[in-house]
């Protein structure tokens, strides 16, 4: 049963100069049941876990990713990444706060270093929306955790000479929280830096931006970025509902920049854990230019377990994928680990004393002989 609601709010209800305005969406989040309510119809439960959850985590939602939400379906995609439930309260078998290993590889107050070529730094802890799925919901999330040793705002020294003195480093990921919560010149500040060691090739940043608030992509922060390529960005879509004109309009702006876009969708249950929805999604981001990089497996982060699915369903949708859509539009399905993201793949082949016996996406199999198609090189060695 909902409590009704009245005079629920749309996005006709905004002027068009409010609504293109970021800034407008930033002062008005929403951070409470009561201003939610004017978006959706609350029900009990939601409530109650807004309740119960916010003593330790925070939440925000912006008008315009509120206004995706189906204001009647407490089980609509929107709703569920973004409105705190009762089930981040709960304990789960082997979660924890850094399944993933952030903070072992931490080099700096920012830098973690797990590979050998590239590091992340951790900008900022504040993001648009606090997804309630999100990896370093420790680090943005939790209103007493941070992975900073030092604040937020202290120098970033430290960070820019560990990567000077590592010239082995030739690729910096810009995340957080998300990067584009500070101001142009802010962030241009640290771009700038990391365009002065020579040893980095690459500068990337990790936004949801826009998917949550594609309003912040605008054409002056394309040409800043425009600046200092080769710059890549990489977003997050989890579901077919958050492709929006808008959307798709924040991501022509990128491209028209030379900056390419990428996706990193999260396999959550309840919300993309179906082939139909995973299939729907990656054609519609390729219908907007942006290429499929990767399908996660849900970290076991505490406060997040709950929306863990099986790896045999992460394994389905992907056979759904291969061969259903285009070849550059089939992600590549990880689980991350201290010891890095390790692909899981559903073997096409086999080898066998006749050759490789190959499968295809319609489980049709073929072999192909050891003489036509050698396994290891014939040669005799020298």
């Amino acid at each position: 049963m909902t409590i009704p609601e009245l005079n629920l709010l749309t996005r006709s209800a905004i002027s068009d100069t409010e609504w293109s305005d970021s800034r407008w969406h930033m002062r008005n989040r929403i951070t409470s049941a009561t201003k939610l309510r004017r978006w959706v119809r609350v029900t009990p439960e939601e409530e109650a876990a807004i309740i119960e959850s916010t003593v330790k985590y925070r939440w925000s939602v912006t008008p315009y990713y509120a206004s995706l939400m189906d204001p009647d379906d407490p089980s609509c995609p929107i709703r569920q990444q973004a409105i705190p439930a009762s089930s981040e309260m709960g304990e789960y078998p082997g979660a924890e706060v850094d399944p993933v290993g952030d903070t072992i590889y931490r080099k700096t107050n920012r830098i973690v270093h797990k590979y050998p070529d590239r590091v992340i730094m951790l900008i900022t802890e504040a993001c648009p929306v606090y997804c309630r799925h999100c990896t370093r919901k420790f680090h943005t999330t939790n209103r007493e955790g941070s992975y900073f040793r030092d604040g937020e705002g202290e120098s970033f020294a430290d960070d820019m000479r560990y990567i000077a003195e590592h010239p082995e480093i030739r690729d910096v990921l810009l995340t957080g929280g998300d990067p584009l919560s500070y101001r142009d010149d802010k962030l241009e500040g640290i771009i700038s830096q990391l365009r002065a060691i020579p040893s980095v090739e690459i500068i990337r940043i990790g936004s949801r931006f826009p998917v949550l608030l594609p309003q912040r992509v605008t054409d002056e922060f394309c040409e800043m970025l425009a600046k200092y390529h080769p710059v890549w960005l990489n977003t997050h879509f989890n579901h077919p509902k958050e492709i929006t004109a808008e959307a798709a309009a924040a991501v022509d702006r990128l491209l028209r920049h030379g900056i390419p876009v990428g996706n990193q969708t999260v396999l959550l249950k309840g919300i993309n854990d179906s082939v139909a929805t995973m299939r729907r999604l990656m054609t519609e981001l390729l219908r907007i230019r942006v290429r499929p990089y990767y399908i996660y497996h849900c970290d076991n982060v505490t406060g997040v377990s709950h929306f863990m699915t099986t790896v045999d369903k992460g394994l389905e949708i992907m056979d759904g994928l291969q061969g259903h859509i285009t070849g550059f539009g089939v992600p590549q399905y990880v689980v991350t680990t201290t010891i890095g993201k390790i692909p899981l793949v559903r073997p096409y082949h086999r080898l066998t004393r006749e050759g490789m016996q190959l499968r295809n996406f319609r489980g049709e199999e073929l072999l192909l002989s050891g003489p036509a198609y050698p396994t290891a090189d014939p040669r005799p060695a020298e």
